[in-house]
């Protein structure tokens, strides 16, 4: 066991000196685990400074929210009661993929993090709305609660950037 910690901190220790800022950013967020789990999920992580990474989460919001609305679109034939709920969270997901995702990449892009934190807030609020149109019974809660989740660690690391 002590053989094992010593191995972790090697490695550890290594990516550091490589030049991954990975960690450090991470303990900067509201969730390191998540934070850590997604950039090490994307080969680009290693490498990437403070707006690399952010790039990369808001890559992963774009991917949540893709299959987010995959989820949506299957579930009005599987629950046509809950057109009406399903309709809004359809309009919302659809800002965040067409409207949110653009301007923050844009902005993290051009280097004005202002903007791109805004984008990356309003991910988070439209996943909120979307989840409350459903009364306490939505079929979306574990994909509107990974939203929420990994638009508060983007916008940590977003605010690095101010």
């Amino acid at each position: 066991m002590k053989m094992m910690k010593v191995m972790m901190l090697i490695v550890m220790m290594m990516m550091v000196s490589e030049g991954s800022i990975i960690e450090p950013t991470c303990k900067e967020t509201p969730d390191f685990s998540l934070c850590v789990s997604l950039l090490n999920s994307d080969p680009r992580g290693s490498s990437a400074d403070t707006s690399g990474l952010a790039l990369i989460l808001i890559d992963k919001i774009k991917g949540l929210a893709t299959k987010t609305l995959n989820e949506i679109n299957g579930l009005y034939k599987k629950r046509p009661e809950l057109k009406r709920a399903l309709d809004e969270c359809s309009r919302r997901y659809k800002t965040i993929l067409n409207a949110d995702v653009p301007e923050a990449i844009e902005a993290i892009s051009k280097g004005v993090p202002k903007f791109g934190e805004d984008g990356v807030i309003d991910a988070g609020v439209e996943a909120s709305v979307c989840q409350g149109g459903f009364n306490g019974r939505s079929p979306l809660t574990s994909l509107t609660k990974s939203m929420q989740k990994i638009s508060n660690v983007t916008r940590a690391i977003v605010r690095m950037l101010l």
